[in-house]
């Protein structure tokens, strides 16, 4: 059996639409992910956050850092999404970003302070948003389609959960 060790949790697969109910586990799932990455990574040797989780992928450590990287832009396409009309957004090159001397040998307890601050941020920003907020929009260039904040949260929850399988599957497979 060849598993895709890209893709632990399956690729990204956009809902038809997103309920109250589906955002309020969403945005818990947000929520939850800076305890759960601290968790992922607790007790890691350097030699074990500089393995990649899989041959040719980032490092454990990498993974953490663009967890952060990401969800910086994440937040901040929200802020332009909620205080502007359909914003162009822009793009950066994460695979570049990880590859940048912050994003390979910072320690990884800087990023998962990021997460940590940003979430409680986000998620107080998300917790106060109506139903109309939601649907707003954003342009994403790089993928050249409109995305509402609703599908945008899908996505962002289900990359948390997609880069904590990441570090969570190594560790399984290694004995960690």
């Amino acid at each position: 059996m060849n598993i895709d060790f890209r893709y632990p949790i399956g690729k990204f697969k956009a809902p038809e639409q997103v309920s109250v109910a589906d955002r309020i586990a969403l945005i818990s799932m947000l929520r939850d992910l800076p305890a759960a990455m601290r968790m992922a990574t607790d007790g890691l040797s350097e030699s074990q956050l500089l393995t990649p989780y899989r041959d040719g992928g980032w490092a454990v450590a990498q993974v953490v850092h663009h967890v952060a990287d990401s969800h910086m832009n994440a937040y901040i396409r929200f802020k332009l999404a909620l205080t502007e009309d359909n914003p162009t957004i822009k793009p950066y090159e994460e695979a570049l970003w990880a590859e940048l001397s912050d994003g390979k040998s910072a320690e990884i307890e800087v990023s998962l302070r990021i997460l940590e601050a940003l979430h409680q941020r986000f998620v107080a920003l998300m917790d106060h948003m109506n139903d109309s907020d939601w649907k707003r929009t954003y342009f994403h260039p790089a993928l050249e389609r409109i995305m509402s904040l609703e599908m945008a949260l899908a996505l962002y929850a289900w990359h948390s959960e997609h880069h904590l399988a990441h570090i969570t599957q190594l560790r399984g497979r290694m004995d960690w």
